[in-house]
């Protein structure tokens, strides 16, 4: 039985190298709809390396998890408006928490303000009476989800609850792309998720036994400088710059998070 999942990732990888245009990332990433706040990230967290080492291509229908304020989507848009299809799980208008509902509205005005480029998004909640439940299963060719993991393991621990609902709507063969703040190897995940971190053991372990199966690791987007010891966790790091100890310039030469990216399929 290893010997045929060995077969089919080995399958897999082959079709998503060849198939995966790197020159059609490359134009999403500098599409002139991009706020220039959200370009100078690019140092940092490397879309067009991430992407294509996702796999991603344009005809492909994506979801994406939390987009946030749209950082991603400013990039995924573009890239799938006119062969694919872009659907993002957002926090939703009815959300408890003030802030999480100003993001989403703030999110959404960014969306209604450029039809143009985003009038083929698709919107979907992300929790509502459970995880993804407008979308259908074995829909999506890819499921993307950018530095949200320890959130949903300090809140309530639902982390595998989230990963089974990506499970569920991908389809088989689909790839889940997972980029998160790293914890040092060794230390307790439900702990290091309350300062952002999150072990790439403990993460790789759950999706593993959901059923998910890790096909690929990259160090695009790892961070050495990064200590982890931080006043106000992952969040003392840019972009957040969270509290005021005088040293914001000591933290700003750090740069963001050292990050994990994994890729994994539904076989």
């Amino acid at each position: 039985m290893k010997l045929i999942s060995t077969f089919i990732i080995t399958l897999f990888l082959s079709l998503t190298t060849h198939a995966t245009d790197i020159t059609d990332i490359e134009q999403a990433v500098a599409a002139p709809s991009r706020s220039e706040a959200n370009i100078v990230r690019d140092e940092y967290r490397h879309p067009a390396e991430t992407l294509a080492f996702f796999g991603i291509r344009k005809d492909m229908h994506v979801l994406e998890i939390l987009p946030g304020r749209g950082w991603y989507t400013e990039i995924l848009a573009p890239l799938l408006k006119d062969s694919g299809q872009l659907t993002v799980a957002s926090f939703g208008a009815e959300h408890s928490s003030d802030y999480l509902r100003k993001i989403h509205g703030n999110f959404v005005e960014m969306l209604n303000a450029h039809p143009d480029v985003y009038g083929k998004v698709k919107r979907v909640v992300f929790e509502q009476d459970g995880y993804l439940n407008s979308i259908a299963p074995n829909s999506q060719d890819m499921v993307l989800t950018f530095r949200s993991t320890h959130n949903w393991i300090r809140y309530g621990n639902k982390a595998e609850e989230v990963y089974k609902s990506f499970y569920r709507v991908l389809k088989k063969g689909g790839v889940l792309g997972v980029v998160q703040h790293r914890a040092a190897a060794g230390s307790n995940s439900l702990e290091t998720a309350n300062q952002g971190y999150v072990t790439e053991k403990y993460l790789i372990q759950m999706l593993e036994d959901i059923g998910f199966e890790l096909v690929g690791k990259s160090e695009i987007n790892a961070n050495p400088l990064d200590t982890r010891d931080y006043p106000e966790g992952v969040w003392t790091l840019p972009p957040s710059l969270r509290g005021n100890d005088g040293n914001q310039d000591k933290y700003r030469a750090i740069g963001e998070s050292d990050r994990m990216t994994l890729r994994f399929v539904k076989l």
